[in-house]
C-alpha cells in the first residue's frame, strides 16, 4: 500500500512542478485593457473566444482534435482567395510565403506576372506583408526581360488582401464570441 501511495505522491509532485515551471516565462498582460474585477475579466475573455469551458471539453470526443492550420490566419486566407486566378508555383505556411507562376492573361502571350507575397507577421496590418510584382515581356526570339514593378497593382493587392483579412477576422470573432452567463454580480 505504501509503494502505491509513494507512486501518487511523486506524480502529484511533478505534475505541480511542471505546471509551476511552464508559468515562469508568461509575458505580463497591459492593465489597461484588461478590467481589474475578475468576473468581468473572465466575461470579456470568454467573450472574446479566449478561455477555457469544462463543457467543451468534452464534446466531439470522436472527432479527434481541434487543429489551427492556415486557415486560420486571415492574411493567409485573403492572400490566396485574391490572387486564386492565378497557377501557384511555390506555397510555404511554415516559411511564410506564397509565389504566383507566371501569368497571362491571354491578350498579350508576351507578357506576364508573377507575385511573390512575404508574410512579416500573422496580424492584419499593412506592414504584415511583402509584395513583389514582376512583369516578364518577351519578343519573337525568345529574349524575356524580367523587371519588378511597383505602382498601382501593387497598392491595389495589398488594399484587397487587407480589406479581406479584415473581414475574415472579424467573421472569426463573431464566430467566437459567446455571451458569458456566470456570476449574478456583473448583471446589474
Amino acid at each position: 500500500m505504501s509503494l502505491f501511495k509513494n507512486a501518487l505522491i511523486s506524480i502529484f509532485y511533478s505534475i505541480a512542478v511542471i505546471l509551476l515551471v511552464s508559468c515562469e516565462g508568461m509575458p505580463g498582460a497591459d492593465a489597461r485593457k484588461y478590467p481589474p474585477n475578475p468576473d468581468e475579466r473572465v466575461k470579456k475573455n470568454l467573450e472574446e473566444g479566449r478561455g477555457f469551458r469544462l463543457d467543451n471539453a468534452f464534446k466531439n470526443r470522436n472527432k479527434g482534435g481541434d487543429f489551427m492550420f492556415a486557415s486560420s490566419n486571415e492574411l493567409w486566407r485573403a492572400s490566396l482567395d485574391i490572387i486564386d486566378f492565378m497557377p501557384l508555383s511555390s506555397v510555404n505556411y511554415s516559411g511564410g510565403i506564397i509565389v504566383t507562376d507566371w501569368y497571362s492573361d491571354g491578350k498579350n502571350l508576351n507578357e506576364s506576372v508573377k507575385i511573390s507575397i512575404r508574410f512579416l507577421s500573422n496580424e492584419v496590418r499593412a506592414d504584415a506583408l511583402d509584395i513583389k510584382i514582376f512583369y516578364k515581356q518577351c519578343n519573337q526570339m525568345a529574349s524575356c526581360e524580367v523587371t519588378q514593378k511597383t505602382g498601382a497593382l501593387l497598392v491595389e493587392l495589398k488594399r484587397k488582401i487587407l480589406s479581406k483579412a479584415t473581414i475574415y477576422k472579424k467573421q472569426k470573432k463573431d464566430k467566437n464570441f459567446k455571451e458569458y452567463k456566470g456570476s449574478k454580480k456583473l448583471s446589474k
